[in-house]
């Protein structure tokens, strides 16, 4: 993806918030949240970007504020910021009449499914992609040392190595996560929910896409699960069948 397809969101907190707008003047927008630490020069927001532009329907992604190229302190941010962030962009980049597919990867999930209570008239559809909504407190406090802990609660801060990556875990992150619970809800809405989920993702279990779909008790509900399929879902194959997914989705309204 070339820079020249980006461009800045002033919010309301003066964060440069970066994004990439696609046929704005289309009545139906895919709209896609990154996950943690992540942002949208990668496979899948470019998939679907090129996706969107060849069916001719709007698309809007975004970084999240200390991520990617947008400003601020990642460590400054949290759950209930990058909602706010995601939130502020996709009101002031699409009208609110137009119908809204979202797409959520991983903690982008989690950031979706926040927005659900605020967009719901315009949502038709949701995607989930190796979904790890509260994975803050399912996945990294119950599972941290008590070593750990203590760092995070003294120091308010534990930088986290897993792979290649360093993840600094700060205490505010780690508060403002449970006061952001989604598996606790429920969502009467009748749209399709698709989840894709690998069988080889050793990031996110799969019992996290079969929580989401408990959320949506009158959803057209649907798991496919992808035999060889990590926790990226990046390869061209994956990426094949989330948008053949899409394309089914897209001819049932």
């Amino acid at each position: 993806m070339t820079s020249k397809r980006f461009k800045f969101f002033i919010s309301s907190n003066k964060k440069k918030i970066r994004y990439q707008l696609l046929n704005k003047e289309k009545d139906l927008f895919i709209i896609f949240f990154h996950g943690f630490m992540s942002d949208i020069t990668g496979e899948k927001p470019s998939t679907f970007r090129k996706y969107c532009g060849k069916k001719k329907i709007g698309f809007l992604t975004f970084e999240y504020s200390g991520h990617g190229k947008s400003s601020g302190k990642f460590i400054e941010g949290n759950i209930s910021k990058w909602s706010n962030d995601a939130k502020q962009i996709i009101k002031a980049k699409i009208k609110s009449k137009k119908r809204l597919i979202f797409i959520g990867s991983s903690m982008g999930s989690w950031i979706a499914l926040n927005l659900f209570s605020v967009f719901k008239k315009q949502i038709e559809s949701f995607i989930g992609i190796s979904s790890a909504p509260e994975f803050l407190e399912k996945l990294m406090w119950k599972k941290f040392t008590k070593k750990i802990k203590k760092i995070i609660m003294t120091d308010k801060i534990y930088h986290l190595e897993e792979g290649e990556y360093t993840y600094p875990i700060t205490k505010q992150l780690i508060m403002n996560g449970r006061k952001n619970r989604v598996l606790n809800k429920k969502i009467n809405s009748n749209i399709p929910i698709t989840l894709f989920h690998g069988l080889k993702d050793e990031v996110v279990p799969l019992m996290f896409s079969k929580e989401i779909l408990k959320i949506f008790p009158k959803a057209k509900k649907k798991l496919i699960k992808i035999k060889n399929g990590n926790h990226s879902l990046s390869k061209k194959n994956d990426l094949k069948k989330i948008c053949k997914e899409l394309d089914y989705i897209i001819r049932l309204f």
